[in-house]
């Protein structure tokens, strides 16, 4: 008995010296931090349920709440382009437990877009994984006389003031790709924004429009069913789902803006504790390798990536001045 008072008495000591320090906290505080995860955890979709996004977003939010062993719900927050949703996610609190699925646009181009973004890509996030990239498919109307990217460059050189481009909106990539492109020749190309990818893709299969880039999601079927041409994908590597189909590097156009593509990212608030973003990142990266997330990624339309938080971030830093050059470039402002 008296050994146990002893022993209670030295515990006591020892945790008013810890206090004494500060040293209690800190302990308590680092415990809490090695029980990450202990609840569910918010995946916000800054976009409507059942696009690519939202669907790529639920593949990895199932498998990731397999390996930690707790919920990954899906919260889609669309509205403003992806802004809402991104806005909210980056200033919930940042204990891990409310991370953000978005595309290069929302996390990056914004910033040179909106004069007010209400929040700053480059100082309020914490990059966790870059999950795939989203190159574009430059596609033309069957009868335009090219094969080719290079054969529509020089067709669009004989043709200035005559090419319509469209996009499926200011600031999107259709957009300042397009831009670039009459820029870059002097082409006075006439640039048609639209609410999203169908509209345009019927315009352009109607002829309204001679040429446009856009995701192989939408694209698929005109592309399968010979209504549109496929000249080239952007980026640095072809697509599995179009092996056949040469990058615009490879055809000679060796532009870095063609180089560059919109990517698919997963970032959390800015100040999350370093140790739970690292878990994070190897997590995705194994979830990312697994054979059926790659086939789902892939049949998304996007090229599959899992990088870890730094070679995220560098990739963030190399792309950030290309997309200010090319905003600059189009002209483009979204408030």
């Amino acid at each position: 008995m008296n050994i146990t008072r002893i022993h209670r008495r030295r515990v006591l000591q020892g945790l008013a010296a810890l206090a004494s320090t500060g040293l209690l906290g800190s302990a308590l505080a680092q415990s809490g931090k090695d029980a990450w995860p202990s609840k569910p955890i918010k995946l916000i979709v800054p976009y409507q349920a059942g696009g690519a996004t939202d669907i790529t977003a639920r593949t990895l939010g199932e498998k990731l709440s397999a390996r930690l062993g707790q919920p990954v719900l899906v919260d889609n927050r669309g509205g403003a382009g992806g802004v809402t949703g991104t806005d909210q996610a980056l200033k919930s609190p940042a204990d891990g437990y409310t991370l953000l699925v978005s595309l290069g646009t929302t996390m990056l181009i914004n910033q040179y877009l909106y004069e007010r973004l209400p929040y700053q890509p480059q100082k309020d996030q914490a990059l966790i994984t870059q999950i795939a990239l989203a190159p574009v498919v430059l596609l033309v109307h069957p009868q335009l006389p090219v094969s080719t990217a290079a054969e529509l460059m020089s067709y669009i050189d004989r043709n200035k003031g005559k090419v319509a481009y469209g996009s499926w909106g200011m600031g999107s990539y259709a957009h300042l790709a397009g831009a670039w492109l009459s820029d870059k020749h002097k082409a006075d190309m006439n640039h048609v924004a639209y609410r999203g990818e169908a509209p345009m893709l019927q315009d352009l299969v109607g002829g309204q429009l001679q040429m446009a880039f856009a995701s192989l999601q939408s694209a698929r079927p005109y592309i399968d069913s010979g209504r549109l041409k496929p000249l080239a994908v952007t980026g640095t590597q072809r697509m599995d789902a179009l092996p056949k189909l040469a990058t615009m590097a490879e055809q000679g156009i060796k532009d870095e803006v063609f180089q560059v593509t919109g990517w698919l990212g997963m970032s959390a608030p800015a100040n999350t504790p370093p140790e739970v973003v690292a878990r994070l990142g190897r997590e995705l990266q194994a979830v990312i390798a697994l054979p059926e997330v790659r086939e789902r990624i892939q049949q998304m339309g996007f090229i599959p990536v899992g990088s870890s938080p730094e070679q995220f971030s560098a990739q963030f830093k190399k792309d950030a001045p290309v997309w200010e050059r090319v905003v600059k470039v189009s002209g483009a402002r979204l408030d």
